[in-house]
């Protein structure tokens, strides 16, 4: 079963982005480049649909610089859509966030037309270091935990333009379950709504397929050819935290350490999904949900009354 989280005040916030959008000249949507497919919000596209769009790439400096760049390319292929990578540290993208929106919106500018931009994104995917970056001075709240910005804020940083930044929303059903536990993985899920050990397992599989190097070094493990994610997350629990009685590795102490570890980039650069692996998700996803609209309408069809005449006289 895929991870679920869509708390009350995500509601709030789909419905103060809805009311927004008639004003709105560009929407900015920041992906987390670790997983830039997982992380893009198929309620903020619904939404915001029809409008330009500048899709920013966040934490660029934690995830796989090759992957980075075909998942540019991928989104600056779309119509009226830019992308651009960017990182706390770096103040040169930061500054061509201004050009990218005057050029998705070259009729908007003066005071007559002020730009007016919309930003949002997951959870903890760095709105507010975004927000603290483009003003200069630590104001908004940040934090390595989903749901830090509760309320819709409005930044001026130009006398014509306006940026309203938004409080971090998921969608209603994450219907790609691998999404579900990269999103956790990542931070942008509410702490109760998912399994430590379960989550780190999903981790340790991507990076056993993708990085297995990484986990050689930085657990200092020898032979990584038998080992699958509950054998690799074992060994962290044995090297890494304290055991438990009879020897046995603490997996729920692992896990914290493992999702840790990539959070804190201590894996180095990585990113969890390709193109082409996500939209293989995307499709297995789109069949369970038809096959599930298939007997949803077929229970329906039985449920309804037979149509007939009255008993024979």
């Amino acid at each position: 079963m895929s991870i679920q989280w869509f708390p009350g005040h995500m509601h709030a916030t789909r419905k103060a982005i809805a009311e927004r959008l008639p004003e709105i000249d560009v929407v900015i949507e920041l992906l987390d480049a670790r997983l830039p497919g997982s992380s893009a919000n198929p309620l903020i596209a619904e939404l915001t649909q029809g409008k330009p769009a500048l899709k920013l790439l966040t934490k660029q400096d934690l995830a796989d610089p090759e992957q980075t760049a075909q998942w540019l390319a991928h989104y600056q292929a779309l119509v009226g859509t830019n992308a651009i990578a960017l990182d706390a540290g770096m103040a040169a993208p930061i500054r061509a966030l201004a050009p990218a929106c005057r050029a998705l919106a070259p009729n908007r500018g003066g005071m007559a037309k002020p730009m007016r931009v919309l930003v949002c994104g997951i959870p903890n995917v760095g709105k507010s270091t975004l927000i603290n970056s483009l003003r200069g001075q630590r104001k908004a709240k940040t934090g390595d935990e989903a749901g830090v910005t509760k309320t819709e804020q409005r930044i001026v940083l130009e006398d014509d333009f306006y940026l309203y930044d938004t409080p971090g929303m998921l969608w209603p059903r994450i219907a790609v379950a691998q999404s579900g536990d990269l999103l956790a993985a990542s931070g942008a899920v509410g702490r109760n709504a998912y399994d430590d050990v379960e989550v780190s397992l999903a981790l340790l599989t991507q990076m056993l397929g993708r990085y297995p190097e990484r986990l050689r070094e930085r657990y200092k493990l020898q032979d990584m050819g038998g080992l699958n994610d509950e054998a690799v997350l074992a060994e962290i629990g044995r090297r890494r935290a304290p055991l438990l009685p009879g020897g046995r590795p603490d997996l729920q102490k692992a896990a914290e350490i493992a999702i840790h570890d990539f959070r804190s980039g201590a894996w180095g650069r990585v990113t969890l999904e390709t193109l082409e692996e996500f939209a293989g998700w995307r499709a297995q996803a789109d069949l369970a949900d038809a096959a599930r609209a298939a007997r949803q309408a077929a229970r329906k069809q039985k449920k309804q009354p037979q149509r007939g005449g009255g008993p024979a006289s």
